[in-house]
């Protein structure tokens, strides 16, 4: 069992791990005098040292990409071959982390027929207001969306999503679905125009790889994705990027005048689902009350 002694190595592990970054950037900084740093390798994906970075060292904008453990190396090598080789123009849009498998609706229905499985086909808009709705009542919801995450987030690819204005539903989503330790923090999905009303800081977050300080006064708004310390490892999304997720948080900001979802990977201790067949035994193993995947609908009667 954890005690105080593990809790407190823990503690002094992150506060010397984040005093060596700041150091090492700080030195970067007197050499090359710019503002901006594009951070990767395996202590890049310490969300909570990224969080601080521009508050406790010179640079002003952080770069972490989706992948930024040895598993990114691949997508860096193709784009090196691309732009210096094959000598293609650089463009400058946002990167997209959803670079990975995706399956149409058809597909899906096929496989579900071939289950036994009973199912809904929703249109997008009303599919957001359907699934919104869902998540306002207590609902758990699988979501499968579009190209897989690049990368060990969920960004509302492959997310297991719930109202985080639920105090229960942290509770709730480690007892019936995760099963995993209680002090483990769930993600906020925040639409990126708000996040400077919900969080101290203002910076994009497109990868969920930084942790900033919740707004005291939005702290018992959102106290499921809020963590013991008043912090939260937010994702913020952008409507260019990921239209159909946006629509989906919009829809329940519309109705709840919350501008968030908690968010989870859609998995229960094994690796993020990547295919309908996986979501759905996911579903079934679990006490989701909903899986969406594409405009096809499944729920529990």
């Amino acid at each position: 069992p954890l005690t105080q002694a593990h809790k407190d190595l823990a503690a002094s592990v992150q506060r010397m791990a984040e005093l060596t970054i700041f150091h090492v950037l700080h030195y970067l900084h007197q050499r090359t005098r710019l503002t901006k740093v594009c951070i990767a390798g395996g202590v890049a994906q310490n969300s909570v040292a990224n969080g601080k970075i521009t508050r406790n060292t010179p640079f002003k904008e952080v770069y972490i990409p989706s992948a930024g453990h040895d598993a990114g190396i691949s997508m860096g090598a193709a784009q090196y071959v691309y732009h210096q080789t094959m000598k293609a123009p650089r463009v400058a849009p946002v990167f997209s982390a959803y670079t990975g498998s995706r399956f149409d609706n058809a597909y899906i229905k096929s496989m579900l027929e071939k289950r036994g499985i009973a199912y809904k086909e929703i249109p997008d808009p009303e599919l957001f207001d359907y699934v919104s709705d869902r998540l306002i009542n207590a609902g758990v919801v699988g979501w499968f969306n579009g190209r897989a995450e690049f990368g060990p987030r969920a960004l509302g690819a492959r997310s297991i999503l719930a109202d985080p204005g639920r105090a229960d539903a942290k509770d709730l989503l480690n007892s019936k679905i995760k099963r995993r330790e209680s002090f483990r923090p769930f993600a906020p999905s925040i639409l990126k125009e708000y996040v400077a009303e919900y969080f101290e800081l203002d910076e994009p977050v497109p990868f969920m790889e930084k942790v900033f300080p919740i707004r005291a006064e939005k702290r018992a708004i959102i106290p499921a994705v809020t963590h013991v310390d008043g912090t939260g490892r937010l994702q913020s999304v952008d409507a260019a990027v990921s239209p159909r997720y946006y629509a989906l948080i919009d829809a329940f900001r519309k109705k709840k005048g919350i501008p968030i979802l908690l968010n989870t990977s859609f998995n229960e201790n094994e690796p993020i689902v990547n295919t309908p067949e996986e979501a759905l035994d996911c579903y079934l193993r679990t006490q989701m009350d909903m899986l969406v995947m594409e405009n096809i609908v499944v729920e529990r009667n």
